[in-house]
């Protein structure tokens, strides 16, 4: 079955290449990917990392480029639509609900964050940030979002978030009313380059720091780009009453002359001690893995439904192969080379490592970082460059939460773009300010990127490779991803996509379910997340998920009532 040509198309090659960069590019990758690098030990997580970016991350990328592409020819671009083509099912509508739902709940929290990053900037811009230690860093942090109780942040004055949410809501919506080529791609043409230009300056001067602290000569970016990239990783330990060692802190230490040191300050105390944790025992843990391969999903747009809905508005011999692979390298280049060594490397060279480890994305991001910059020369410049890179690296990346929504309900309403972006503000509009106001400890963010940002990324990924590799089948998706692409497909990726794939999801989501979910296996017991949801209810986190249920029961009854969705499956079934 097919529909009326659509009306929207990309303008370029290099301008979607640019847009899906754009979309992949955001506060994961200097915020999220260092403070992941930071909790996970460095090395051992940048090889899971690498591992799960071979195996799961580019052939996923390239298999939803490749779905896309095919749901555009067949003139559609919603994933319930392209999944009822791809599946030749009625009940196939479905699975593409996901699709719908996660980046439309992602942008509700996402907008937020993207808010504190324009406020930041602005704030740096004036001189009003100057912290001695994170934890006046802290402070501000806190007041600025409302962390202190619901509401707290609930305001247009400058001095909280409500005004700078205000502002970022409007700009994204008046970008994506302009459309596809207009809109989407014309900004990321000008703010991809702006971005990569101010991370590079800023870049240079994080690696121009050497030692701060003399008196510390082991908080250095040296000793953070050390402890980024090597395998192991030191603990402090102390000895319990029982006779059992607790690990009690990481240690600041890289390099053998450092390393040396800290053995002979601690051997004068019998109930503390330095020991090296391998590579091996630390890819023992799960945890590990499911962050790997979740930074990659989160990092590169996998598993939102986003690059389906762009690669929609490709033509039929667009090259997706390669273009699949420019925007993916593109992400691993503002990750790793720009992401990576900015941030992590700065925050150690005035923290430590011990300082920098299990502070969390936003620990990371709006406590050590405006403190670091603020004890730097010129930081109010840099600081303010850095909040403003990171504000374009938002906007590109919730353009592209937006889209697959929009197009969605163009094809279930039969609507216009500006129908449809009004409908969405709505939407999105009540969801944002939901979690601005119930900002009391995070509750509403922190459990709507649980399950929308974690949990349904997984699910959906998982069921995009098996429909792929198993049931529209590797040899046709092959030969889909190669018409007109410049360069072959691996041919070891068809083996990958059908068994190594699925069963590395399998593997590390059964593993996390059961260890940090359910609590069944290990010491931990169920998860913050599950017992104030069944166990000891928490008011906002239901809510929130009650939220989420609200939009997953809108796009299922738009699912239901639209006659379009109602006959694709159908029509595409009489083809088998």
């Amino acid at each position: 079955m097919e529909v009326e040509q659509k009306k929207e198309s990309w303008n370029s090659r290099f301008g979607v290449i640019l847009a899906v960069a754009g979309s992949a590019v955001g506060l994961g990758n200097f915020l999220r990917f260092p403070s992941q690098a930071a909790e996970f030990g460095g090395g051992a997580f940048m090889l899971a990392y690498f591992i799960s970016f071979l195996i799961l991350g580019l052939p996923a990328c390239w298999v939803e480029w490749t779905l896309g592409r095919h749901g555009g020819s067949k003139g559609f671009n919603s994933c319930p639509a392209i999944f009822s083509v791809l599946l030749k099912s009625p009940r196939a509508k479905y699975l593409g609900m996901f699709g719908i739902a996660m980046p439309v709940i992602i942008y509700m929290y996402y907008v937020n964050i993207e808010a504190w990053c324009l406020g930041y900037s602005l704030h740096f811009l004036k001189g009003t940030l100057n912290f001695a230690t994170a934890a006046e860093a802290g402070a501000f942090w806190q007041k600025f979002v409302g962390i202190g109780a619901d509401g707290a942040g609930f305001s247009l004055s400058i001095d909280h978030i409500g005004l700078f949410l205000l502002i970022s809501f409007v700009l994204n919506f008046s970008l994506i009313s302009r459309g596809v080529s207009k809109g989407i791609e014309l900004f990321c043409t000008y703010a991809m380059p702006t971005l990569l230009l101010l991370a590079v300056i800023i870049l240079v001067r994080v690696l121009t720091l050497g030692v701060p602290n003399p008196e510390m000569p082991e908080r250095s970016v040296s000793n953070g780009l050390g402890f980024m990239w090597n395998p192991s990783k030191f603990v402090i330990q102390e000895q319990q009453a029982d006779g059992q060692w607790l690990t009690i802190s990481h240690s600041d230490i890289v390099g053998k002359e450092f390393i040396e040191a800290k053995k002979a300050e601690l051997e004068g105390n019998p109930t503390l001690r330095l020991v090296e944790q391998g590579i091996l025992s630390q890819l023992k843990r799960p945890s590990l893995w499911l962050r790997a391969a979740g930074q990659i999903f989160f990092s590169l747009s996998v598993g939102y439904g986003t690059i389906l809905t762009y690669a929609s508005y490709l033509k039929s011999n667009d090259d997706i192969v390669l273009s699949g692979l420019s925007a993916a390298a593109a992400n691993e280049f503002c990750e790793v080379g720009l992401g990576g060594l900015m941030t992590l490397p700065a925050a150690v060279a005035f923290m430590g490592v011990s300082g920098v480890a299990g502070m969390g994305t936003f620990g990371l991001g709006f406590n050590a970082l405006p403190m670091v910059f603020s004890n730097m020369a010129y930081g109010h410049v840099f600081g303010a460059l850095f909040f403003f890179l990171l504000f374009l690296a938002a906007i590109t990346s919730s353009l592209s939460l937006l889209q697959p929504g929009i197009a969605f309900m163009e094809e279930a309403f039969f609507i216009n773009r500006r129908q449809s972006v009004a409908i969405l503000g709505f939407i999105t509009g009540i969801g944002a300010l939901f979690v601005c106001y119930f900002s009391g400890d995070l509750k509403a963010l922190d459990t709507m990127d649980f399950w929308a940002g974690t949990f349904m990324i997984y699910v959906f990924s998982m069921m995009e490779i098996i429909c792929f590799g198993w049931f529209f089948g590797v040899e046709k998706g092959i030969e889909e991803a190669q018409k007109g692409s410049s360069i072959r497909l691996p041919k070891i990726f068809g083996f990958i996509i059908k068994y190594i794939s699925p069963t590395f999801l399998l593997s590390i989501f059964s593993c996390w379910l059961l260890t940090d979910v359910l609590g069944v296996v290990g010491e931990h017991g169920y998860s913050s997340y599950v017992r104030e949801l069944f166990i000891e209810p928490n008011k906002v986190a239901v809510f929130s998920v009650v939220m989420m249920l609200l939009v997953m029961g809108f796009i299922f009854i738009t699912i239901n009532g639209s006659y379009l969705f109602q006959r694709i499956g159908k029509e595409e079934q009489k083809h088998r």
